[in-house]
């Protein structure tokens, strides 16, 4: 017995049956042109609907009790970091030229150390020449939930005079994103 051949395809016939339908491969096309500039973009901060609360009493430094409600009424940059995070000893400087330089206008920085003792910040604050108020954060957890600052550092608070929140920002920005930033509070 003869064996029987297979019937025979045009060449270019198998390969249109293996491939997917064009239709296919435009709207993978259209999704990547749509896709790859957006993955590209650095994310911007979400700003948050919410008020967070300043009924927090925190120690300084020095050992001092402050208050976070009499800051109630003035612009406030809260920045919650700690004394080994490089991108938060970046923000360090720009946050002390801030002070200086929009003390007029009422704005108030406080920074929030997230897990550090009185002895480290304080040696710290020295170190950098910071003239902004330096909170211990250290077993204060409701605050760090409160503000969203449990996991990462550097994140930072823009509140306005009336207390609601223009931004929240985790990470680091750029130093002029910040500076826009400050300005929107007033």
């Amino acid at each position: 017995m003869k064996p029987v051949a297979a019937p025979s395809r045009a060449p270019g016939r198998a390969m249109r049956r293996a491939s997917s339908p064009w239709w296919t491969n435009a709207l993978i096309a259209a999704l990547l042109v749509v896709a790859l500039p957006a993955c590209a973009r650095k994310p911007k901060p979400v700003p948050s609907a919410g008020m967070p609360s300043l009924d927090f009493v925190l120690t300084d430094m020095d050992g001092k009790r402050v208050d976070l409600a009499s800051f109630k009424g003035r612009p406030i940059l809260i920045n919650f970091w700690a004394t080994w995070c490089p991108p938060c000893k970046a923000e360090i400087p720009w946050f002390i030229e801030f002070t200086e330089k929009y003390k007029d206008k009422g704005l108030v920085v406080v920074g929030i150390s997230v897990d550090d003792s009185a002895a480290d910040v304080k040696a710290f604050a020295d170190e950098y020449k910071i003239n902004y108020p330096m909170l211990l954060g250290l077993g204060h957890d409701s605050l760090m939930e409160e503000y969203e600052a449990t996991f990462a550092v550097p994140v930072s608070w823009f509140i306005r005079a009336d207390g609601t929140v223009s931004t929240r920002a985790p990470g680091i920005h750029p130093k002029e994103w910040f500076e826009a930033q400050i300005k929107a509070l007033f």
